[in-house]
């Protein structure tokens, strides 16, 4: 179907591109298809008490982001660039606002239906390694396979390699470096094949040498395996490295 000269917008209901919107428009004898953006956020508000206080840390957020996009998401300490990042991940409920990833709102179903959600489609890193202390790196990498999605211990073996861990996947946590446990954590998020990855604050707890060496993975993992990735931090230096930065100030995207 051509429309000549004007923009069209065609749902396609397949299997396939199941709620994906594409636009076709027809440039010096070529169409482009355009996708919705993966992940959409409006009038996002959100507050705490602490006692008879109550605090505004997200003020009327709205923001997109695109498949397969790197964006930074900086702020001081305190601005709300972690609730944020919770919330467009299912993590955090907003009091306000709506969230939609892939073309279906979260906070609109079930606890389990979320949990499923989080599990098949999206990868979280954290400053924290939360590694089980007990477990060795491949088991700890296996730990997803639990809930939803099975990951086979090939899978597990075959993410821990793309960290350069293959030689140490037999190691407990405490017999690995800081930036080899968050090796661990990077490839532990990527084992579900997720569409999206969250990092929070990857490398807060690392020296800078380290913590260039894990964001250049990172990154390079995000590219290369054409998956989504928003990550916080505080660091100006590191927020200059993706497709796009974004700054908070108080509750508020600059």
């Amino acid at each position: 179907m051509i429309f000549r000269g004007r923009l069209f917008v065609q749902i396609v209901s397949t299997a396939a591109f199941c709620h994906r919107a594409l636009a076709s428009e027809q440039i010096s004898g070529r169409y482009l298809l355009v996708q919705q953006p993966q992940l959409i956020a409006r009038d996002i508000y959100k507050s705490f008490r602490m006692g008879a206080r109550r605090i505004e840390v997200l003020r009327g957020i709205s923001m997109d982001i695109a498949h397969n996009e790197t964006v930074f998401l900086s702020g001081a300490s305190g601005a709300g660039k972690t609730t944020l990042l919770y919330t467009l991940a299912g993590l955090e409920r907003p009091e306000s606002g709506t969230v939609k990833f892939e073309g279906r709102e979260l906070y609109s179903g079930s606890s389990s239906w979320e949990a499923r959600l989080r599990n098949e489609k999206m990868g979280f890193v954290f400053q924290g390694y939360f590694l089980l202390p007990e477990l060795t790196a491949l088991e700890n990498v296996l730990l997803p396979a639990m809930i939803g999605r099975r990951t086979t211990k090939g899978e597990a073996e075959e993410s821990l390699a793309a960290v350069r861990l293959a030689d140490r996947m037999h190691h407990l946590p405490a017999e690995l470096s800081g930036g080899e446990q968050q090796r661990v954590a990077i490839a532990r998020a990527l084992t579900n094949n997720p569409d999206i990855i969250f990092a929070d604050e990857p490398t807060g707890n690392l020296d800078s040498k380290t913590g260039d060496v894990i964001m250049d993975l990172l990154l390079n993992l995000a590219r290369d395996r054409s998956k989504t990735l928003l990550v916080v931090t505080h660091d100006t230096r590191l927020a200059t490295r993706g497709d796009r930065q974004l700054h908070i100030t108080d509750g508020v995207l600059q």
